[in-house]
């Protein structure tokens, strides 16, 4: 019985990742901003748990984040989920090609999806006449880019203690 209560609790702790990912999209901050800072949480979620654990986030669940974003924040459906689409696929195409991950590895692989992302974000959002402002996206990407590997070592410390205690 002690086994079946372990083993739940550690289940539980699976869906943090998704709940974060949820939880983001539904409060309308996946953006924080701190001073001069805004970093993109969203995307520092998705890149690093399907880099690392892609069995903790699907593809829909990520797609139905960006579209709860979108209706949320006022943006057009599925500017959001496009962008956070194409982080997803960069981190499965890192995932795929790496044969040694570290944090310098995955930080530099980090850069094309920051810069895809925006990208479709960007043309998404001229496609449908919606204004923006190019300069905040680009201190967003930038902030977001220097802010990673401190949530990197944040998750991955969560990550370890969730292998740790499943295996235990």
């Amino acid at each position: 019985m002690a086994i079946f209560f372990k083993n739940l609790k550690f289940r539980i702790l699976e869906l943090l990742p998704l709940v974060l990912l949820f939880f983001t999209a539904f409060i309308g901050k996946s953006i924080i901003d701190i001073v001069f800072f805004t970093i993109n949480i969203h995307y520092i979620i998705i890149y690093y748990w399907v880099l690392k654990n892609p069995q903790f986030l699907g593809y829909g669940f990520i797609f139905l984040s960006g579209v709860v974003t979108d209706v949320i924040l006022g943006f057009p459906i599925g500017a959001n989920a496009l962008a956070l689409l194409v982080i997803a696929s960069v981190a499965a195409y890192a995932r795929l090609v790496t044969v040694k991950a570290s944090l310098f590895t995955d930080w530099l692989s980090f850069i094309p999806a920051l810069l895809l992302a925006n990208f479709i974000f960007f043309i998404s959002l001229y496609l449908s006449n919606f204004s923006i402002s190019y300069i905040n996206l680009l201190f967003s990407s930038i902030s977001t880019f220097i802010f990673y590997p401190m949530l990197w070592l944040i998750f991955g410390i969560f990550s370890n203690f969730i292998r740790s205690g499943s295996h235990a």
